[in-house]
């Protein structure tokens, strides 16, 4: 272990910016009760509907957080940062973020699993501060404006829909599918419920993004089935997973106008503001995007070309808790509205939860487990998290969320041990 130490100094001092020992040298005075330090980090990864990552960061004064990054392989770029941050006060959570992007600059730095490894463990950070403080995270980020947040829940689309349907599996595909699966939401007590539209057709090129009237006519159908069944009350998106060219995005957004939506989300591939203004101009659909962008820096030509209507900054992927608030002020300060994407267990989700309490413009939160019966499980909270389509705000101290070590060890991914809870 003290080899693979050096060979991460190493790598660390070789890749520039700020190395290790410039971090653990950093002057601090602070009152001993707050004289804490970071022991040890560790990660273990739960098979949900996507693999979840999560992260515990342990200290030497009992308490420990937990946090969740996004999935894939964030944790070994978690194990890289682990040297680093052992000996560091969990309190310095801004300046300890800035420190692991720039640590790891040669990985990607504020982009894709590097930053995620970074949002796994600063969530886990303010889980720390506020465990030793006594107050819930929502509280440290400045208060808040709501007591509970509301939740839409992705459907999913096509043989997802089998096991929330009664139809034929052959016919999952069907408008009458979706709206069956849409009746049974609402009837669950769901306000707010997003579909995929980006279905099989046997007639899209994919090469070009472009869909044939026929195919266009399919999602104009689908849109149409779910509002006819659920009416005009309850919230619905529909997302396109940046599948489609700005000339089909266009076309099905503007065919869909007459059903009210409240968004069509990531309609065309996620790097460029630009094809995203052409398409959010040319219709009055609202326009949804920013699970693929990371930090502020990328929402803003999004913000100031006014490319999107609703931004949906992801918790587990742009660095944290106090990332996604600056992405949602940024936001608020061009009139946009916020609807995270999240697609965590309880950890991730409740992290949101409190971000979104203290914004004023977050109007909703994404759930993406219906298909997971053993998510409520995985807490030890007396109740499901979600009640009559929202979550509460909670008032312990940290995330407010405790995980049942039975649960989540009987859905570890092969080849994961769970740390200690």
């Amino acid at each position: 272990m003290a080899n693979d130490s050096k060979y991460r100094q190493l790598v660390a001092d070789m890749m520039g910016g700020i190395g290790w020992r410039d971090l653990r040298e950093t002057d601090q005075r602070r009152a001993p009760d707050r004289d804490v330090e970071i022991t040890d980090i560790k990660t273990a990864v739960v098979e949900g509907n996507f693999p979840w990552v999560l992260v515990k960061v342990e200290t030497d004064a009992d308490v420990y957080g937990l946090g969740e990054a996004f999935p894939g392989p964030a944790g070994e770029h978690v194990e890289f940062l682990k040297p680093g941050l052992v000996g560091q006060n969990p309190l310095d959570i801004d300046r300890l973020t800035e420190h692991m992007t720039q640590l790891l600059s040669g990985l990607g730095g504020s982009t894709g699993y590097s930053q995620a490894a970074v949002s796994g463990i600063e969530i886990a950070l303010w889980d720390i501060a506020g465990k030793l403080t006594g107050l819930p995270v929502y509280q440290l980020l400045g208060g808040k404006y709501r007591d509970e947040v509301q939740i839409y829940a992705d459907c999913h689309a096509g043989e997802n829909l089998a096991e929330a349907t009664s139809q034929d599996p052959r016919d999952v595909y069907s408008p009458e599918s979706y709206a069956e699966a849409a009746r049974e939401v609402i009837d669950e007590g769901f306000g707010a419920l997003k579909f995929d539209l980006d279905v099989k057709i046997e007639d899209a090129d994919t090469a070009t993004r472009r869909l044939s009237r026929p195919a266009i006519q399919h999602k104009v159908d689908i849109v149409r089935a779910v509002r006819e069944e659920i009416g005009y009350e309850p919230t619905l998106g529909f997302d396109l997973h940046w599948n489609f060219s700005v000339e089909t995005a266009t076309k099905i957004a503007r065919e869909v106008e007459e059903y009210d939506l409240d968004w069509i989300e990531d309609p065309v591939p996620p790097e460029s503001a630009e094809t995203h203004r052409k398409v959010s101009e040319s219709t009055s659909t609202p326009i949804l995007a920013g699970e693929n962008l990371t930090r502020v820096e990328d929402f803003l030509p999004f913000f100031s070309e006014q490319a999107l209507d609703v931004a949906a900054p992801d918790i587990q992927k742009c660095g944290g808790l106090l990332e996604f608030r600056k992405i949602a002020t940024v936001a608020d300060a061009f009139d946009v509205p916020i609807a995270p994407h999240n697609i965590s267990s309880p950890i991730g989700t409740m992290a949101s939860v409190h971000v979104c309490a203290t914004v004023p413009n977050a109007f909703a939160l994404e759930w993406h487990a219906r298909e997971v019966p053993w998510w409520d499980d995985m807490h030890t909270e007396n109740a499901d998290l979600i009640q009559d389509g929202a979550i509460d705000v909670p008032e312990e101290p940290g995330l407010g969320v405790t995980l049942d070590p039975d649960t989540v060890e009987a859905h570890l991914a092969p080849g994961e041990e769970l740390f200690e809870l």
